[in-house]
């Protein structure tokens, strides 16, 4: 059957492309270039290679090519698709993307999940549009090391389920990244300068069992972060930081060998465990013979931490979860606004007090 016969051509032009129609005047270059635009859906048709097509590829803009078994992506294709937005190939065989991608100028989700790649082109750092990459379940050791540098778009990372040693440092220079997902891989350590990440709302690196053995510091300066998972792995001590995330709802641990907080905090509520480091980081500070030589001690320096929780009883009980598993309550540490990367890096004396 010819390749064009096989195809499943759903030739509805893109709602917002026809709204945006519609309120613009007829007979634009413009709108005739968004009339053109088409979805093709070719996902679960057995197809083991794409030969080279009639087709128009520059007319696409949502190309599904998911749960095929394709081992490869013509070079050839993956450059003729100059006005694709969402290209999705997940559930194939592929062991490596095309070089060409990198002509995606326009892409913004990546969807490659469910294939056997070990890496991603370097050349993914030219789709500067990007905002969502999928790349879980594959066998990725490392990811580009300027993705964070050129990506700066990016508001969802998924990379769970690969087999990843570190996460670049160029990560935290996602100012928009809103989703990390970085669960069931090898990860050693995070990147030190989580604090840039200022709209991170969901952070999971769970599961990665013996190999994640500490986080950083400034994890508690994820202003945004709502959600943390850090199940199952080997951590012993969680950073006295995480005392001040103002907005974190839901926090799982369970699955660590904790030592501080110790199994009766925990096993309390999210609540106990912020009073708990919290206390801990004012009493170290107060010692004389400890001397942090980070950036939390320049906060300390100016009181940021001399404070104690604020909120009602209600509040602070919040909510117990037994066994040792999630945790979930709401906080809000009273000083929580000095926790902004802005301030971080201000004068000396914008922390002096009047």
């Amino acid at each position: 059957m010819m390749f064009e016969q096989q195809m499943r051509i759903d030739m509805r032009k893109k709602e917002e492309k026809r709204s945006s129609s519609s309120s613009s005047p007829k007979g634009t270059t413009s709108n005739i270039e968004e009339d053109r635009l088409e979805i093709v859906d070719l996902s679960g048709m057995s197809l083991d290679s794409l030969p080279n097509p009639s087709l128009n590829l520059a007319t696409i803009c949502k190309l599904d090519l998911s749960n095929n078994n394709l081992q490869s992506i013509p070079e050839s294709l993956a450059a003729r698709l100059l006005h694709v937005v969402v290209f999705d190939i997940h559930s194939n065989q592929l062991k490596k993307l095309p070089n060409s991608i990198g002509c995606l100028s326009k892409l913004k989700v990546l969807n490659v999940s469910g294939n056997l790649l070990r890496f991603l082109p370097k050349t993914i750092e030219n789709c500067r549009l990007l905002e969502e990459l999928n790349a879980n379940f594959n066998q990725l050791t490392m990811l580009p090391d300027n993705i964070g540098f050129e990506l700066t778009n990016l508001k969802k990372i998924s990379v769970n389920s690969n087999k990843l040693v570190f996460l670049p440092h160029s990560l935290t220079y996602l100012t928009l990244l809103r989703i990390l997902d970085a669960r069931l891989n090898n990860l050693r350590c995070l990147p030190d300068d989580l604090e840039n990440l200022i709209n991170l709302e969901v952070l999971n690196v769970s599961q990665n069992f013996q190999y994640l053995q500490s986080l950083p510091y400034s994890i508690g300066l994820l202003i945004s972060l709502v959600v943390l998972d850090v199940s199952y792995n080997k951590i012993t001590t969680l950073p006295d930081s995480m005392g001040c995330l103002k907005k974190l709802q839901k926090l799982k641990v369970e699955g660590n060998p904790l030592i501080s907080p110790p199994v009766e905090v925990v096993e309390q509520n999210l609540q106990a465990i912020k009073e708990y480091l919290i206390a801990k980081m004012n009493a170290g500070h107060r010692s004389p013979a400890h001397k942090k030589k980070s950036w939390l001690g320049k906060l300390v320096k100016y009181g940021t931490f001399n404070s104690r929780l604020s909120g009602s009883r209600e509040e602070r009980e919040g909510f117990i979860m037994p066994e040792y598993r999630s945790i979930d309550s709401l906080a809000s540490p009273r000083y929580m606004g000095m926790f902004s990367p802005r301030r971080l890096f201000s004068p000396r004396t914008y922390f002096m007090t009047r």
